[in-house]
């Protein structure tokens, strides 16, 4: 007997949960130095033309994926265009968003304030997709949300249009992110994925073009290189993740994005948040976890019937 209930399938999931741990661990490493090395490029030309030369590096390696793990079925897409349009919309108003924040703001402070993502896309689900969501799930929303209000302190003087750009940008995530559960399984996530980064690039040169774009400076070539490199890695390491281990163990791996961003923070500016920050931070992700674990239960317990 292999299943999962006898001791060789629970050793196999076991390991499987593990493997999709560290695809997570790896996918959340490369996003942050990704965005990272975009904020230094960002210093050295315009942004959104930075944007576009990252996109142009990075499309032609998403087609090579997508072609060789023949994930490319734009005739699914089409069929789905509402539903898929609307999540490429939502994927692109958040890149914009989230660029504009992350270029006036330390890294570790935009990555803290995200992190807030998970739960307010259960909290979206619940309101808009009628999900159900018990008292101590919706007070760790609650407390998660008043983690993020700790650290961008509405009213202080580090409060200002940046920060409004970043939680713009959660708000099109969970857009994005819902779109994503209502699509048909039988649709790649690679189709949509190089929907959605063909979006970000067409967007990009567009808001670009308004000014003649400059020299790109020599020092800014390896970080664009890099920075595509980065997404395309982040990409495949989180679909492995989310295909070898269960969801609900792999996805509180996200939140060790938090910690790249105060490392590489410290590192590149030597900026580190105060100890109110940090708080802040710490009760997100722990609003985050307690969300995801109570939701891995109740499913568990859905599963056993």
């Amino acid at each position: 007997m292999n299943g999962r209930g006898s001791p060789e399938g629970a050793g196999l999931a076991s390991r499987d949960n593990l493997k999709g741990a560290g695809f997570m661990l790896l996918a959340m490493a490369a996003f942050t130095i990704g965005d990272s090395l975009m904020k230094q490029v960002s210093q050295m030309m315009p942004l959104y033309q930075a944007v576009a030369l990252r996109g142009l590096l990075t499309l032609p390696l998403l087609l090579l994926l997508g072609k060789v793990s023949g994930g490319l079925h734009f005739d699914r897409i089409w069929r789905e265009r509402k539903l898929t349009g609307l999540r490429t919309f939502a994927e692109v108003a958040s890149t914009v968003t989230f660029f504009l924040g992350l270029v006036a703001l330390p890294l570790a402070i935009v990555t803290a304030i995200l992190q807030a993502t998970p739960l307010a896309v259960t909290a979206a689900a619940a309101f808009f997709l009628g999900e159900k969501v018990g008292l101590p799930r919706f007070l760790a929303i609650c407390a998660g949300f008043c983690g993020v209000l700790i650290i961008i302190r509405p009213g202080s003087d580090g409060f200002g249009l940046p920060t409004v750009f970043v939680l713009i940008s959660v708000c099109f995530v969970v857009l994005r992110d819902l779109s994503t559960r209502r699509l048909p399984k039988d649709i790649p996530s690679a189709s949509v994925a190089f929907l959605a980064a063909a979006g970000v690039l067409l967007v990009s040169l567009v808001i670009s073009a308004r000014e003649p774009w400059g020299e790109v400076p020599v020092a800014a070539i390896p970080m664009l290189c890099g920075a595509a490199l980065a997404v395309v890695t982040g990409y495949i390491s989180v679909i492995r993740s989310m295909r070898t281990g269960d969801v609900s163990f792999v996805t509180p791996f996200r939140y060790s994005a938090l910690l790249w961003a105060l490392m590489l923070s410290w590192v590149i500016s030597g900026y580190f948040p105060d100890a109110l920050t940090l708080f802040g931070a710490a009760v997100v992700v722990a609003s985050g976890i307690f969300t995801l674990w109570r939701e891995g239960r109740r499913n568990r317990a859905a599963a056993r019937g």
